[in-house]
């Protein structure tokens, strides 16, 4: 996983709960928190963070996974060249990211292993597709396409359904509000 996923997110827990929480995390983690942006590190890193955060703060690893992954779209949107006018709707984005955005990332960084989607059906107000990733992540999927719906300022109902049990499969259903 992508240094930047870790400063990002080191990044959020500091503006959302505060320096000394952040540091006791990674205290409690073991973690000295030193990511480069473009460094290449276990995403079982990520989650020891996110679950040490979720016994500090009460909030569920789940709920910590869809807050970061809507507050890091906009970074990620950013750091890819040229996205900029080609999409022009939460749905067209999340269609590209598949065919451009993740053959991109293979191109900067050959090493990684972006989740794969694969899309069921897609209709002018709906879109049913699955998510797979060995890294069981689903809820950073959804906060990134809660992100995404704001970023195109539109109302997204967004539905899962995991697939197998550790959640490296899960369908969304989105609906246009």
């Amino acid at each position: 996983m992508k240094g930047i996923i870790f400063s990002e997110f080191l990044e959020l827990v500091e503006d959302k709960f505060g320096l000394d929480v952040c540091q006791k995390m990674l205290d409690e983690s073991h973690d000295e928190g030193v990511y480069t942006t473009v460094g290449t590190y276990d995403h079982k890193a990520l989650i020891k963070l996110i679950m040490t955060l979720s016994k500090l703060t009460g909030i569920s690893p789940e709920d910590l996974q869809a807050v970061y992954g809507e507050s890091v779209f906009k970074t990620l949107y950013n750091s890819m060249p040229g996205l900029e006018g080609k999409a022009v709707s939460t749905f067209d984005f999340i269609k590209k990211v598949e065919d451009y955005i993740h053959i991109e990332v293979k191109k900067l960084y050959p090493d990684s292993n972006p989740p794969m989607f694969k899309f069921i059906s897609v209709t002018e107000m709906e879109m049913v597709m699955d998510y797979i990733s060995a890294r069981c992540m689903s809820h950073v999927c959804f906060g990134l396409i809660k992100g995404c719906s704001q970023h195109f300022n539109q109302q997204v109902d967004i539905r899962m359904e995991p697939l197998k049990q550790d959640q490296s499969e899960v369908r969304f259903t989105l609906r246009y509000v």
